[in-house]
This record gives C-alpha cells, structure tokens and sequence, in this order.
C-alpha cells in the first residue's frame, strides 16, 4: 500500500488518566472518519510528562490505555501509533510507544533508546533516567504500508539510529515526542526535517499540544516532513488533528535521482546494529 493518509493527533493533556484516554479515542474516531488509514498520538498521552507521573501512571502491558487503543484501532479499521506511555515490566519502567494494525492486534512495540537526560544553563533540567530504563530494540515492522521505523523524542537527537531504520527498509519513520519550550524553538522542525532528508523517508513527529499549566510545557508544534525535508502538514500550539497523504512511490524515486543510500562508503564506514 503505497498511497495512504496519515493522521496526527496533538493532544492536550491534563491529570485524569480517564479523561486523557477518552480524549484521545474521540480524536482517532475523528481523524477514522476524515480519511486517516494511519492515526499517530503524542508521548506519554495518558497523563502528565514527569519522573513522578511515570510512576503513578505506568501500566503492564495490556492495560486500560493498551486496551482501550486496541479497541479503537479495530473498530476504526485503521493503524494506530499509540504515542507512548510509561511501561511496567519486571519492576522496571519504560517509555513505551505500541504499535496496533486494523484489527487490533499489536504490530510492535518500541521503548526510547535514548533517555531525556538534559541539563541546559537558564533552560529546561530534567532527567528520564531518575525513574525509565532505555530500551535496546531498533524498531522497524513489516505493515501492509511497507515498513515503518519507531523512535520516541530524544531518540531523535541520535542520527545513527534513524540510519539503521532506514538500513533496515524503512520509508516512514514515526516519532512520538515532546520538545520543550527551550528545545523545541531551536531544534523541533529542523530535526524533523533533516532525519527526512538524510534518510530519504517520511518522518512524523506527534507531539502534545501546549498546556501552560503543566509543570512540563510541551513546545506542541506537530511535523509530518516528505524525504526531500518540505513539511506537508504542521499544527501550532493547541489542540488539533493534521493529515498528510503519503506516497511511499516518492521516497524510490528520490532515492534513484539523489542516490545517498545506495553511495554510502561501506567499505569505509558503517553503522551496524550489534544485536
């Protein structure tokens, strides 16, 4: 399925775990009705963006938010990149985003690499690593779209990563995210962009909309980017749904015309996947 139409929905956040999932199965049955074969959600949707929120809202897999995703997947008929949540598994906790087809059934699941360990001078401090473990899986799966790379936010910062994806088959990557108000205006858009351009694909980053009560403001800002880096759909600060429609077609003709993949110095580098 190479021409298809894919769907963001930036979401606002608040405490209610209930309300935030109920908020997000009525914007999938929106985005379901207007057309979208593939609907994406922001990190960690089902409650706040903190070291302590990932405590008292992590679940075990299936849980109430998995479930409730499952089943509107299914009964929307479309795919659905369920953001990310925080995973409880063996006592230890992960930035997990899942991945469902139409019928409900998990794809794949992928957990953020690279944890959100930052301390900038008059800026943003936060660390994931106080309470997430990282995950070790380079996360591309087989879908009826061909295949699709998984990453989460931070993951962004690390090109080596996205460079596997595409090493691995990948012409759509997706990104749950949440840049914030001190990163997100220098660097969101123009590292969606680059992934894009220096990996030929389509890049998706689906972020929460902006909640200036929140003790973690997210810079919101969603960005869908075609391969040759131009944004084809973009939200601004609050709530709301942007649709692309994708042609997967475009990514093997680029890459014919402006052979950067196929002109990789192998034998003088190479980023491998040691698993």
């Amino acid at each position: 399925m190479n021409t298809f139409r894919i769907a963001v929905c930036q979401l606002k956040v608040g405490e209610s775990k209930e309300e935030n999932i109920k908020n997000a199965v009525q914007k999938i049955e929106e985005a379901s009705q207007n057309g979208a074969d593939l609907v994406v959600l922001p990190e960690i949707f089902n409650g706040p963006y903190s070291t302590k929120s990932f405590y008292n809202y992590a679940e075990e897999y299936p849980g109430k938010t998995s479930v409730a995703m499952m089943d509107v997947a299914k009964r929307c008929k479309i795919h659905l990149v369920a953001g990310s949540i925080s995973e409880k598994e063996n006592e230890k906790l992960y930035n997990t985003s899942y991945f469902f087809n139409d019928k409900g059934e998990l794809i794949g699941k992928h957990r953020k690499m690279h944890l959100f360990d930052i301390d900038i001078e008059d800026g943003q401090y936060f660390k994931e690593s106080d309470s997430l473990t990282p995950g070790e899986e380079f996360s591309v799966f087989d879908t009826k779209f061909g295949k699709v790379g998984l990453g989460i936010c931070f993951d962004i910062r690390f090109p080596e990563y996205f460079r596997l994806l595409s090493n691995m088959g990948s012409k759509l990557i997706i990104l749950p995210a949440a840049f914030n108000m001190t990163t997100g205006p220098a660097h969101w858009e123009i590292s969606v962009r680059m992934r894009a351009i220096d990996n030929q694909v389509y890049f998706v980053g689906a972020c929460p909309a902006r909640n200036e009560d929140a003790e973690y403001i997210s810079y919101a800002n969603s960005r869908i980017s075609d391969p040759w880096g131009n944004i084809i759909a973009k939200a601004g600060n609050n709530e709301e749904i942007i649709y692309a429609d994708i042609d997967l077609n475009k990514v093997d003709s680029l890459r014919k015309q402006l052979p950067l993949t196929s002109n990789l110095r192998k034998d003088l580098y190479e980023v491998k996947n040691k698993k």
